[in-house]
């Protein structure tokens, strides 16, 4: 991928965690394609919240690092067999959301930039690991063509 496809990719994982956040958003805000993403993942991300809500209480998300190493993990579990689709990419954006909160929620002496440096390492994933099939599978516009396809594909 591109610098500019890393660009507008980081620009998704940083539009998410400020809607997560309820940070406003400076200028025009955010594209149709972020729009879309940030109600479909935010629904994933509740969903996800409520049901997982013992396990992820025993996890500590306390520095950036930690929130990486957790981020890498559950990732690289998450696509272990290989199989890459829109439901698991919105996934991707939803456990973004959940580690935020969490680290805010944890951390001592929250940064109010934490959130673009968990956006960051979150598009490098995404550019690095789903890239490919995104490009493959017409693109981002593909997810406002397709949105209805989130809430039925596992």
């Amino acid at each position: 991928m591109t610098d500019c496809e890393f660009g507008y990719i980081h620009s998704l994982t940083q539009d998410y965690l400020q809607y997560v956040l309820q940070i406003p958003q400076s200028g025009t805000g955010p594209s149709k394609t972020s729009r879309v993403l940030q109600n479909i993942a935010f629904s994933v991300q509740k969903e996800v919240e409520k049901s997982l809500k013992p396990c992820l209480d025993n996890v500590n998300i306390v520095s950036i690092d930690n929130a990486r190493t957790i981020f890498s993990q559950v990732m690289e579990k998450e696509f272990e067999d290989g199989i890459i689709n829109w439901g698991r990419i919105v996934t991707i954006f939803a456990f973004e959301g959940i580690l935020i909160k969490k680290l805010l929620r944890e951390r001592i002496a929250p940064d109010v930039d934490t959130y673009k440096e968990i956006s960051y390492f979150v598009a490098e994933f995404i550019m690095n690991n789903t890239g490919e099939w995104i490009r493959q599978n017409g693109g981002w516009v593909c997810v406002m063509e397709n949105s209805s396809l989130f809430f039925t594909v596992k």
